[in-house]
């Protein structure tokens, strides 16, 4: 049986006459752990140019607590770093320089030993107790060489990161030269005992390095088809295991519905809806709630007064966020069917006049927007009353409004407008409407053009050309004296959207909207212009911001506390069918097919690292997962989880944490490790490192977790290195042949199975 001492690293064979004693193979292993200075202190190195240190020649650092520089949005960086400089088998192996007679310089897949190399200065410079911190500069230089995409100072993904430098030490550090072609079999109905040996030998043929000794496993693949029921099995290694983490199906939005009823108040709902859904999800709960048909929404978005978006019905509620202000407009008509009413956006706009030397005049959306069913046909004061109706709740009537009140109607209009009394005309931009700057709430009146330059909107609804440009005449007024009312508010019709308002000149005064340009959207709407002080004096803007609370609002989903590292484990092992965009080849069919895939491990590494797969990706959502994941900090059983029936007890202890805080867009990166010589937990937060408990670092930050097996810790004096076949075998399940003076010896050698599963 062969070993490897884990305290100088050379690699003998044994034969067992009695119980391993710790540490009594080697001189190399420290008679009294617990003594600081014994002989196992790491010897001083001398300070590398590549670095810049922090108060160098002290000497007075415990071994290992060196905290590393921030390079701008490198802390993904250090807390990998700082995991696998705890990581105690890794770390001996650098520090004792086997990397050197090791390093593969001629490998095409590897970078000629520079990370290797690189990495070794850095881990000696972070272990000699001399330093507080170091800035790794030289080393993420040599990263940045040979992977681009972490050569910046932007923020990167610290599992994506370890997945690279696992890779390219690995590669560095490949005791294969040349590796052999290899042509993988099927299982074919063979046990898998045989396929699972097979292919770890295979695997050790072309990968064998102290990173497959230490971080690689064996998983096994199983594929059925769906139309011919063929089943194949493979056995792939892995380096560290991506687990699931439970997802919630549904999620909750706050709604307010608007009903059709002028007199009836918004009312606020909570909906609960499919994370993964559409709009007609969420019309189709709040109906459940409302008892309003779904097909009888509309759903939009409203912000800074005006609709920022109108949903159509099968667009994702991934494009809705958490504090997006929804407001879903019941409407009278079928959208589809009927013909003779349109849909119309309406937005309310405060007038004032930039100044009293000039005509030009400003507006500033306020209040709630809303929509508005209207007949297709319609006669300019019947939009005006339909209007007026909608809004009755907030804005006062009185009959002082029905007076006639000409002169004010005709001339102090004019002069705000700068069109006719009724203030009905085609814009040809929404400078009127809103700014290209959602934060600037007012926008600048355009002057229209006179009737010498082809305007295109001088059909303002019954006035002659001198009226139409601010001129008011003698005839003009005494027309404009005779008959007419005082409005509240004028209204004009925005043209970005290719709305087409046809005029038709008679007495009657006709307004008619063509659907064939009229869309409905956001950037189609039609504003009420209303002058500062009737509008002080009649809009009553408490009113219109008011609404009613549903029973539903008050509903708590029940949160789970936490998920177990087990859940995920099941979850990670659960069948599941491939997607349309990754299907599978099936051999038989000749055709690719959405197979069923199931994984389940075969054999765990001595160093298990665990990646929680918190960042959410599909075609209709990003997001992060903050869900508590509880992991234990001691005495993790895989034995449950391995369905090779040959592995013995497997338990792990936690060494490191790998932690992430913020969000998709960003956060920040820190890590817990646990201090191979005074074996107690450190937080390390970039430059800074201090004592940290056990209880704070099960957190929902946690991100990738490294544990490392009870029987390969150092204090057993030995760390198993399985390079030959025979060893192989034990990788892969297969009994070890022993002598008979050994067999008796396996209580005293613990989880002597689960020891070779590398």
């Amino acid at each position: 049986m062969i070993y490897c001492c884990g305290w100088c690293l050379k690699s003998e064979c044994f034969k067992f006459d009695g119980a391993v004693k710790n540490g009594a193979s080697c001189g190399a292993a420290p008679a009294n752990q617990g003594v600081k200075n014994s002989n196992y202190c790491l010897p001083s190195y001398t300070a590398y140019k590549n670095y810049d240190y922090s108060e160098p020649g002290r000497n007075n650092e415990q071994p290992g607590l060196c905290g590393l520089s921030n390079l701008g949005n490198t802390c993904f960086m250090n807390s990998a770093i700082q995991c696998l400089s705890n990581t105690p088998p890794l770390t001996e192996y650098f520090l004792n320089d086997k990397y050197q007679e090791e390093l593969n310089f001629d490998n095409p897949l590897g970078m000629r030993g520079e990370i290797a190399k690189s990495y070794a200065e850095l881990i000696k410079q972070m272990w000699s107790g001399k330093f507080s911190y170091v800035t790794p500069r030289a080393f993420k230089t040599q990263v940045g060489r040979f992977a681009p995409q972490f050569s910046g100072y932007q923020q990167q993904d610290c599992q994506e990161l370890l997945a690279f430098l696992l890779d390219g030490l690995h590669e560095d550090l490949n005791r294969i030269r040349k590796k052999p072609y290899i042509q993988l079999k099927d299982a074919d109905g063979r046990p898998d005992k045989i396929v699972a040996e097979e292919a770890w030998e295979n695997h050790l043929k072309r990968n064998d390095s102290i990173i497959v000794d230490i971080f690689h496993g064996l998983f096994k693949s199983t594929l059925v088809c769906p139309e011919c029921a063929k089943i194949s099995v493979t056995f792939d290694p892995f380096c560290y295991l991506t687990l699931p983490l439970p997802m919630k199906k549904e999620r909750t939005l706050e709604v307010y519905l608007v009903r059709m009823d002028p007199l009836t108040k918004p009312m606020q709902y909570k909906v609960v809806v499919p994370k993964i859904g559409n709009i007609l999800d969420l019309c189709t709960a709040l109906s459940a709630l409302s008892g309003v048909p779904a097909d009888k929404m509309i759903v939009t978005d409203i912000y800074n007064h005006r609709f920022h978006r109108i949903f159509a019905m099968d667009e994702n509620l991934s494009s809705i966020m958490e504090r997006d202000d929804i407001y879903v407009f019941e409407i009278n008509i079928n959208r589809t069917e009927d013909t003779e009413h349109v849909i119309i956006p309406v937005c309310l706009r405060e007038k004032f006049r930039h100044s009293s030397y000039t005509h030009h005049t400003g507006s500033s959306l306020f209040g709630q927007p809303f929509l508005m069913a209207v007949p297709r046909n319609n006669t300019e004061d019947k939009l005006y009353n339909l209007l007026l109706l909608r809004m009755c709740r907030y804005v006062k009537i009185s009959t002082e409004t029905e007076e006639t009140e000409g002169s004010l109607h005709c001339c102090k209009d004019q002069n705000i407008n700068g069109n006719g009394p009724n203030g009905i005309h085609e814009e040809g931009s929404p400078s009127e409407m809103e700014t290209d700057e959602p934060d600037d709430e007012s926008s600048q009146d355009q002057e229209l053009p006179s009737e010498n330059e082809n305007s295109q909107s001088e059909d303002s609804v019954g006035g002659d050309n001198d009226s139409e440009n601010g001129l008011c005449t003698e005839e003009t007024c005494k027309g404009q004296l005779t008959g007419h009312k005082k409005r509240l508010f004028t209204f004009q019709f925005n043209n970005l959207g290719n709305t087409d308002i046809n005029y038709i000149k008679d007495d009657t005064r006709h307004i008619r909207f063509d659907e064939r340009q009229l869309r409905l959207d956001e950037r189609s709407f039609l504003a009420l212009d209303w002058d500062p002080d009737l509008k002080k004096r009649y809009f009553d803007e408490n009113a219109a911001e008011d609404f009613e609370k549903h029973e539903s609002v008050e509903y708590k989903p029940p949160k789970k506390p936490f998920v177990k590292l087990k859940d995920c484990i099941e979850l990670f092992t659960t069948k599941e069918k491939l997607g349309a965009e990754d299907p599978w080849y099936c051999p038989n069919c000749k055709e690719h097919q959405q197979a069923t895939k199931k994984l389940d491990l075969w054999s765990l590494p001595p160093v298990l690292v665990v990646h929680l797969k918190r960042f959410s990706y599909s075609r209709y959502m990003r997001d992060k997962l903050d869900t508590l994941v509880d992991f234990p900090i001691n005495d993790l059983d895989m034995s449950e989880f391995l369905i090779n029936p040959n592995a013995g007890p497997c338990r792990y202890n936690l060494i490191a944490v790998s932690n992430h805080y913020g969000g998709m867009g960003g956060g920040h990166y820190t890590a817990f490790a646990k201090n191979k010589d005074d074996g107690k937990w450190y937080y390390f937060d970039d430059s800074s490192v201090s004592t940290a408990s056990e209880d704070q670092i099960v957190s929902k930050a946690a991100y990738v977790l490294f544990y490392q097996r009870q029987d390969t810790f150092s204090g057993t004096g030995f760390f198993p290195l399985d390079r030959e076949t025979k060893g192989a075998s034990a990788a892969a399940g297969i009994p070890l042949e022993s002598d008979e003076d050994s067999n008796d010896n396996d209580n005293d050698i613990e989880n002597e199975n689960c020891m070779h599963t590398n």
